[in-house]
């Protein structure tokens, strides 16, 4: 897939061609060292994921175009998922780093709610690690929780109030068809006080596919946070343009390094200790 077709496309249609081009290939695989787990999906299998949340959003939360939607998630496969639907559907997002909220819930029950966005209502989804710390969170028109489970599982425990995400999604269709007003040209993302259009997040990952020098052969090892654009174009965007595949490691354990290298071919690593060079980039393996 050429990084340079489309010049007006946004992320949505970067899915759509891979799909159309590669629906089978892996596109993203997770690594959860903590647990043990390992997931992998092809283009087809995410773009259905893609297409159940934009719905879920769309129909089950009456998002519409423009609604902003706070993301509280760690690297997951999952945050890729929604970063997605909410691109697909012209949602805004505004991806938080967990730890950013850990502990807010006993400074919220003792002197008030803060909001974790920016100024106005919005859709919040976290994870349940977080869940008690965003719950009273006063701009949140809706609280959505993922429990992040291997197999899909229920949250542990949802609080009132909470929208638990793995029961809900189940229940929507796998294929999602955007109004006529959502264009590429739509604010997509707020991230470090700057709001990217669907275009220009493209035309970032274009940028970083040409400095990075990735093709469809690549497969990226990434140990980074989705609440930076540097991680968003690394984790997901990046691979996607270039046709590469993404591996997105959480709680990594620097033990199984080699190993992971060898057993899932990996030729470029980011975000890992010693893993970039000098200038932040990911560096290829030789």
């Amino acid at each position: 897939m050429s990084a340079h077709a489309g010049n007006a496309a946004g992320p949505a249609e970067l899915l759509r061609r891979r799909v159309a081009d590669d629906p089978s290939n892996p596109l993203v695989t997770f690594f959860d060292d903590a647990s043990g787990e390992r997931v992998e999906l092809s283009a087809r299998t995410f773009d259905n994921w893609v297409a159940k949340t934009a719905n879920f959003l769309v129909d089950g939360l009456a998002a519409e175009p423009g609604t902003r939607v706070v993301l509280v998630l760690p690297p997951h496969w999952q945050t890729a998922v929604w970063l997605m639907a909410c691109w697909s559907a012209g949602l805004v997002v505004e991806p938080v780093e967990p730890e950013a909220v850990r502990g807010r819930g006993t400074a919220e029950a003792a002197g008030g709610a803060e909001p974790i966005g920016a100024a106005g209502p919005y859709i919040l989804a976290a994870a349940q690690e977080v869940l008690d710390d965003v719950i009273r969170d006063p701009e949140a028109e809706e609280i959505v929780g993922l429990s992040l489970h291997a197999l899909g599982g229920a949250l542990a425990e949802c609080p009132p109030g909470v929208t638990d995400y793995a029961l809900e999604v189940r229940s929507y269709g796998d294929r999602f068809v955007p109004g006529p007003e959502v264009t590429p040209e739509m604010p997509a993302m707020s991230v470090t006080k700057t709001t990217l259009t669907g275009v220009e997040l493209v035309g970032a990952g274009r940028a970083a596919v040409e400095k990075w020098e990735l093709d469809a052969r690549d497969r990226l090892l990434v140990d980074m946070s989705f609440a930076t654009l540097d991680g968003v174009l690394t984790g997901l965007l990046a691979p996607l343009i270039s046709g590469a595949s993404v591996i997105i490691q959480r709680n990594f354990d620097k033990a199984t390094l080699d190993r992971r290298v060898t057993v899932e071919h990996v030729t470029v690593v980011a975000g890992l200790s010693g893993g970039d060079d000098e200038s932040g980039h990911p560096r290829r393996l030789a």
